[in-house]
């Protein structure tokens, strides 16, 4: 089984990376579950034609009692990939990151990956503080590689480098490993030449180099990923390109 976390600085676009390489893996032929870990509770909604899935703690709080079956909280998106939104606290009242450990201990009560087995797992997390429950793919084992996502912006890279710090704090225990980074431009001055001197300055790889699109835009706004518009696109073949690349890692370790 692949688990991959990514992480990224809020509105980098991680969300729209990780439902693509979600998709990525459904189209060639892979068992899928997408964990949404951001409190927006939005990551899965391009694999769901575009509607919100209720977030694990919505349920939990308007239901007043822990969900009984997946079906609850769960529902299936393209090409079979079973979605999932931790969501977060009622705002002002609590912690992010608590929502996310509560999910996680919720669903390994449910057996979920004993239900499913999946092929791959993706866990798309806020990255602008990796502490707590934001810590907990990486931390607690559910993870095995990490995707950051970053653009040449200044914030976006301050918090890529946040991140990466925070996955070496880990190494010593064997969990996640940074596997590389996705370029997610925006088109700033000087941006592959930035991007590329934090890859380097770090001893990572740039694994995938993900072009302003506006086949993405385009089909995002009709609640799509461009893999399920039209895989044969050359902005989908990135991201089925990237996902060979996981798979074939993973089949050499």
């Amino acid at each position: 089984m692949i688990k991959i976390a990514v992480y990224g600085k809020g509105g980098i676009g991680k969300s729209t990376m990780t439902s693509n390489l979600a998709a990525a893996f459904a189209y060639l032929g892979k068992n899928v579950i997408q964990i949404g870990c951001d409190p927006k509770a939005d990551s899965t909604m391009n694999l769901l034609g575009g509607e919100l899935l209720q977030p694990v703690m919505n349920f939990m709080r308007e239901n007043d009692r822990d969900p009984e079956s997946l079906e609850e909280i769960s529902k299936e998106g393209y090409g079979g990939i079973l979605c999932i939104e931790t969501g977060g606290p009622t705002p002002g009242l609590g912690c992010a990151g608590r929502g996310i450990i509560a999910t996680f201990n919720l669903l390994e009560d449910l057996k979920l990956f004993e239900t499913r087995k999946p092929d791959v797992v993706l866990y798309d997390v806020l990255g602008d503080v990796v502490c707590g429950g934001f810590a907990a793919p990486i931390r607690e084992g559910y993870a095995e590689k990490v995707l950051i996502v970053t653009s040449g912006e200044k914030m976006a890279l301050y918090a890529a480098n946040n991140i990466n710090t925070a996955v070496k704090n880990f190494e010593d225990r064997s969990y996640a490993t940074v596997f590389g980074v996705i370029m997610n431009r925006r088109n700033v001055e000087n941006e592959e030449e930035k991007v590329r001197a934090f890859a380097e300055e770090n001893g990572l790889k740039i694994v995938a180099d993900i072009p302003r699109s506006n086949e993405i835009n385009r089909y995002e706004d009709q609640g799509m990923t461009v893999i399920e518009a039209d895989p044969s696109l050359p902005i989908s073949r990135k991201f089925i390109d990237l996902a060979k690349l996981l798979m074939e890692d993973e089949e050499q370790t």
